[in-house]
């Protein structure tokens, strides 16, 4: 594998125009820790190893639970854990993320106004393109997560009580 170029080297107006809509993003009236649920699901789906360590010790570092951070990839199995607003991000980000599939579905759509508004829903589709951007950078680029010497989150592995 050869080093890819760095984007904000070789490009740096379009990675300012990047950074501008990351602005936007975070200063939207999105709840911080959901911000991270968005990048993380559509990270996932986008295969951005770099993105999705990335945002997932942001999202600890929130204080997200850490069954939280690992369930959202089976986050359908899991709707005990999570709440209908954290759902609907999910579905959301999946239905956008995956656009060539049948795009944002019109039940999503409307769940998306009666619970969030037209503002925030606006951007919270914002916020999942603006991933999705950074996503096709980092994945093209070949982007790669970096070794952690401490695991954040780690202490409560430690201290949760298993439930069989």
């Amino acid at each position: 594998m050869s080093k890819r170029i760095n984007f904000n080297d070789v490009q740096s107006k379009a990675y300012d125009a990047m950074d501008a809509l990351d602005r936007f993003v975070a200063e939207a009236s999105i709840d911080k820790l959901h911000k991270e649920f968005i990048k993380i699901r559509a990270s996932q789906i986008n295969g951005c190893a770099y993105c999705v360590d990335s945002h997932s010790h942001d999202a600890l570092k929130l204080e997200a639970s850490l069954q939280k951070v690992l369930l959202i990839s089976a986050w359908r199995e899991a709707k005990n854990i999570f709440s209908e607003e954290e759902q609907l991000l999910f579905r959301m980000t999946e239905e956008i993320t995956l656009i060539h599939q049948h795009g944002l579905s019109d039940d999503t759509y409307q769940n998306a106004i009666h619970l969030f508004g037209e503002e925030k829903t606006a951007q919270i589709i914002m916020a999942i393109i603006t991933i999705n951007a950074w996503n096709r950078i980092g994945v093209a680029t070949e982007l790669r997560p970096p070794h952690r010497r401490k695991e954040p989150g780690i202490n409560q592995l430690k201290n949760d009580v298993l439930c069989h």
